[in-house]
């Protein structure tokens, strides 16, 4: 059984962003404040050290959110195979393709792509129902936490992407944080995935919990 996804508050934990504390910390901090989702994101680790972020991540979480590995499908398999509760992975539209990735992880996988051009949804609409859970839209605004993002797509851009989506819930991604609740929601976004929002606040917990309550109230 897939793990239930609530996409409203959602943490990119991000390594490069997170300075001076452990990985793991910030992912407890963000968890016990009301995030569902937790993507762990390291492209300039190598395999091993990632797998023991993704690791340490897995016990802290303890089963309180939904553990994703963004790009490395071999990571999360690895700690899967360690015993680890991961429950899947974020591709980009450069990985694993998304039916090799759900033939690998299995039917309880929770996988998400990134994507924000009408080509790529058309390859989607291709695929078996079920293949991806949800998309990661944008980037919304530039953002320095991803340099190679397309043109950003703006709230106007992301609420017509949404709109042909066939369905699948979108997540908003790309410099948002604090304040972008009400034009997410009326945007069509399920969620917002932030990065520097919750890495790089003096006090993660804190700034996961304001997030959370912005949410709640506009979706009151």
């Amino acid at each position: 059984m897939r793990a239930a996804l609530d996409l409203s508050t959602y943490l990119v934990a991000d390594v490069a962003s997170i300075t001076g504390r452990p990985v793991a910390d910030v992912v407890d901090a963000a968890v016990s404040a009301g995030v569902g989702v937790v993507q762990v994101r390291g492209k300039e680790l190598g395999a091993a050290e990632l797998l023991r972020v993704v690791e340490r991540c897995a016990e802290r979480i303890a089963g309180r959110a939904t553990l994703l590995v963004n790009d490395r499908l071999d990571v999360a398999l690895a700690a899967r195979d360690a015993g680890f509760v991961v429950d899947g992975v974020h591709l980009g539209q450069s990985d694993l393709p998304v039916d090799r990735a759900r033939d690998m992880l299995g039917e309880d996988a929770v996988i998400g792509l990134s994507a924000s051009l009408p080509a790529e949804l058309e390859a989607l609409r291709r695929l078996p129902a079920g293949t991806v859970d949800y998309l990661g839209v944008g980037a919304v605004r530039a953002t320095p936490t991803k340099k190679d993002h397309p043109e950003p797509l703006g709230w106007d851009g992301f609420a017509a992407f949404a709109a042909l989506a066939a369905g699948l819930p979108c997540v908003a991604i790309g410099g948002v944080g604090p304040g972008d609740a009400v034009a997410a929601r009326r945007a069509g976004a399920a969620g917002l995935a932030v990065v520097r929002a919750i890495c790089a606040a003096p006090h993660p917990r804190a700034a996961a919990a304001a997030l959370r309550a912005e949410w709640a109230e506009v979706a009151a």
